[in-house]
């Protein structure tokens, strides 16, 4: 029940937070706040709140941005593992690969890398990805 009410408000404060207006509401406060300080004699307090606000919206949007980038991050890859499930040729060892560790990955890349370049030597085909799908099918 959290997690969806959670992830509602996430979904609606990051696309709104995403939009033009919200920059600009943003610079407006900012501007605001500068032109104030003249009436406040650039005091501590008037420091002190532009400061502490901006803190806590910086704090609150790491954590929202962090979901919004799991959340895509997620779906990306669930959508990437049904391409490799559903096309005939491809590995599906490679299913649920960003679960294995950062050396573990490195490893896999350049073992992909390796062959492809012993592939090209052996065919002399086209360098390209796009070359090497169309001489895939």
């Amino acid at each position: 029940m959290f997690d969806r009410i959670f992830t509602l408000i996430a979904g609606r404060v990051a696309a709104v937070a995403g939009q033009p207006i919200a920059f600009i509401l943003a610079l407006t406060v900012i501007a605001v706040w500068g032109l104030t300080g003249p009436i406040f004699h650039y005091s501590d307090t008037w420091q002190l709140v532009v400061n502490t606000a901006t803190t806590i919206v910086t704090f609150l949007m790491v954590f929202l941005i962090q979901n919004s980038q799991n959340r895509d991050s997620a779906a990306m890859q669930a959508k990437l593992d049904e391409l490799l499930r559903a096309v005939e040729q491809a590995r599906v060892q490679f299913i649920g690969i960003e679960h294995k560790t950062d050396r573990e990955i490195e490893a896999i890349r350049a073992a992909l890398e390796a062959e492809c370049a012993e592939e090209d030597v052996r065919t002399k085909a086209v360098t390209s990805s796009v070359g090497r799908l169309r001489d895939r099918y």
